[in-house]
C-alpha cells in the first residue's frame, strides 16, 4: 500500500507560508571550542566558519568552567552515562540528592526538586498545580513563557491573564474571585525577549492580600543575580515571599535541566503528582555533577557576575554612542528591534557571512509580529574588542539598512 502524501503536501503548504513571512526557523551548526567561547566552529554548505557568539543564553561561561567540565567527567568515569530510569524506578542517584539540597539553599527553602528542562519544570508543575487544587484559578502574566502557557492550557482551568508586571491590574482580577477559589499567580522575574524585571514584592503583596498561590520563573535570572546567585528575589531579599520559585541549569549555571523550590509539602506534592516528572528517565548523573560544581561556584564566587555586568554596560554605550537602538531595560538582555522579520534575517545572515557574528534573529511567535528583533546577550567571556567589533558591525549594517529604507 501506498503512502498517503496529503499530509506531506499539507505539511509542505504550511511551511511554505511560514517561510514567505520570514518567520521560518533555520537551526545554526555549530561546535564551541572549550576554553575559548564565545568562539565557536559554524558547518554551513560543507564550509566551515569561525564566528562569535552573541545569543548563547549561557551567561557566565560556565559551560566552560573547568571545575563544571571536571566535575562532569569524574561523574561519568565513576557512574557511567546515563541514570537508568526515572526517579521513582533507580535514576535517583545521590548526586541528585546533593543538588536537590543545595537549590533549596540557594532560595532559602525547605526542599527542591530537579527537572529535565526548565521547559519541563513549568509544564508540570503549573499544570499539576491547576489540576489538582480544587477550584483553582492561575492568574497569568501576559507576557509569561510559552512553557507557562502550556502548563497553564494543560491544566483545564480557569485562567484569568494579566497586563505585563501591572500590579493593580493582577490586584483588580484577583478580586473578582472569593476565598474558596485556590488562587495561583505565575509570572517572570526577568522577561526573556524584552528583559524587564518584574515588581516582584509587589505582586507577592497583592496576591497576599488575596490569599494566592506565587509562582516565579527565574530562568533569566538565578546565577546572575543576587549575592549567590539567587536571582531577583534573593537580590530583594524577598524570596521568602515567594511560594514556589522556579529556575534552570541550562542558562547561566552552563548545563541543562530544571528546578523548583518551595515548602517541603509543595515539592513533595509536585514529586508525587507531575506526571512530567514522574514518567521521564532522570537526568545523567554526569549532568547533575556539572550542575552542582556551577550552583557551589556561582554561590560564593562573585567575579563572572561583576565581568557580566560591566560587559552589558559596555555594550549599551557604545551602541548608544553609534545610534543603533535598544530596547532600554534594567537586566542584562539587549534587544535590538528591527520590527520586520525579513529584515531582521537578512541583518542576521549579513553579520554571520560578511563579519563572522553569529546573533539569532527572533521573529514570530516568539515575540508578538512587530516586534523582530536580534536579542543580543553579551556573556562574562566576551571581551571589551568583541564588544567594539559587535557594535562596529552593526552599525555599519544599521546604516545600509537605513540608506535601503530612505531610498525605497
Amino acid at each position: 500500500m501506498e503512502v498517503d502524501t496529503r499530509f506531506d503536501a499539507e505539511f509542505s503548504r504550511q511551511l511554505q507560508k511560514l517561510q514567505a513571512e520570514g518567520n521560518y526557523r533555520i537551526f545554526t551548526d555549530l561546535e564551541r571550542y572549550r576554553g575559548h567561547f564565545p568562539l565557536a566552529r559554524r558547518h554551513h554548505d560543507q564550509l566551515t566558519q569561525d564566528v562569535t557568539v552573541w545569543c548563547s543564553n549561557d551567561y557566565l561561561g560556565m559551560g566552560q568552567n573547568p571545575s563544571v567540565i571536571q566535575a562532569m567527567s569524574d561523574a561519568l568515569q565513576q557512574s557511567g552515562a546515563g541514570a537508568g530510569g526515572t526517579r521513582n524506578i533507580s535514576g535517583t542517584t545521590h548526586t541528585h540528592v546533593l543538588l536537590e539540597q543545595e537549590l533549596a539553599e540557594l532560595h532559602g527553602k525547605e526542599a527542591a526538586l530537579v527537572f529535565t528542562s526548565g521547559y519541563v519544570a513549568n509544564w508540570s508543575t503549573l499544570a499539576t498545580l491547576g489540576s489538582r487544587l480544587p477550584n483553582a484559578v492561575i492568574f497569568s502574566d501576559e507576557k509569561n513563557h510559552a512553557s507557562m502557557i502550556e502548563g497553564i492550557r494543560h491544566s483545564r482551568v480557569p485562567k484569568k491573564i494579566w497586563k505585563r508586571n501591572d500590579v493593580e491590574d493582577l490586584d483588580r482580577k484577583l478580586s473578582e474571585f472569593g476565598s474558596e477559589t485556590h488562587k495561583i499567580v505565575a509570572f517572570e522575574s526577568i522577561h526573556s525577549m524584552d528583559g524587564d524585571i518584574a515588581p516582584i514584592s509587589d505582586i507577592c503583596e497583592v496576591a497576599k492580600h488575596h490569599c494566592a498561590l506565587t509562582y516565579l520563573d527565574e530562568v533569566h535570572a538565578v546565577g546572575v543575580y543576587g549575592p549567590s546567585g539567587g536571582g531577583i528575589s534573593e537580590r530583594d531579599r524577598i524570596a521568602d515571599q515567594v511560594s514556589i520559585i522556579q529556575g534552570t541549569l541550562g542558562k547561566a549555571y552552563g548545563v541543562v535541566g530544571g528546578y523548583i523550590a518551595g515548602s517541603k509539602e509543595s515539592i513533595d506534592f509536585i514529586r508525587s503528582f507531575a506526571s512530567g516528572f514522574i514518567f521521564t528517565t532522570s537526568l545523567p548523573p554526569s549532568i547533575v555533577a556539572g550542575a552542582l560544581a556551577s550552583v557551589r561556584h556561582l554561590k560564593v564566587s562573585q567575579s563572572e557576575r561583576h565581568r557580566h555586568k560591566r560587559m552589558v554596560k559596555l555594550l549599551r554605550d557604545r551602541l548608544d554612542q553609534v545610534g543603533v537602538p535598544h530596547l532600554a531595560n534594567p537586566g542584562h538582555i539587549v534587544p535590538v528591534i528591527v520590527k520586520n522579520p525579513v529584515k531582521c534575517k537578512q541583518i542576521s545572515d549579513m553579520l554571520m557571512a560578511e563579519f563572522g557574528i553569529y546573533v539569532q534573529p527572533i521573529n514570530y511567535p516568539t515575540v508578538a509580529r512587530g516586534e523582530e528583533r536580534l536579542r543580543i546577550t553579551p556573556t562574562a567571556l566576551h571581551t571589551e574588542a568583541d564588544v567594539d567589533y559587535l557594535v562596529a558591525s552593526l552599525s555599519e549594517l544599521w546604516s545600509q539598512c537605513a540608506l535601503a529604507r530612505a531610498v525605497a
